[in-house]
């Protein structure tokens, strides 16, 4: 019986999972993407948002998947995380209809922070520090 090697990150981490993990949560994250798209949550407290779901990552053994989600322009984020929190169960039964699985995951919903992360990170590199160590040395170059 072959083993398989696990897919690893540089940084230590792990890249996503297998191949199966990385289909699974693409068609899990169109499944919860299109329900939002097309208003099937009736709740309050999402309506008037759109919210973006960049990525899906799913656990392993495909019964937990954790769904990242941001509301455009980062508006009520916390409102909007607590609405599809309330709304799991709905969520679950639909992407148990759309996606063929022998089980329906359980939904866990995260704020998709990469985008904060990469505007802090270019907000770092604009500053006069930063740029002063990035200009060549005339005195180096002479």
């Amino acid at each position: 019986m072959a083993t398989r090697k696990k897919d690893s990150d540089p940084r230590g981490g792990s890249s996503g999972g297998s191949q199966r993990q990385l289909r699974v949560g693409e068609l899990i994250r169109h499944a919860v993407s299109d329900i939002l798209s097309q208003g099937g949550v009736h709740d309050d407290a999402l309506s008037g948002h759109i919210i973006t779901v960049p990525e899906v990552r799913m656990s392993p053994d495909l019964k937990l998947a954790t769904v990242y989600i941001m509301p455009l322009g980062g508006r009520d984020i916390d409102t909007v995380v607590a609405a599809l929190e309330r709304n799991k169960k709905f969520l679950r039964g639909e992407v148990a209809h759309r996606v063929n699985l022998k089980f329906a995951p359980d939904l866990r919903f995260r704020v998709d922070e990469r985008f904060d992360e990469a505007e802090r990170i270019e907000k770092l590199l604009r500053t006069p520090a930063v740029q002063r160590d990035l200009k060549p040395d005339s005195d180096e170059e002479q």
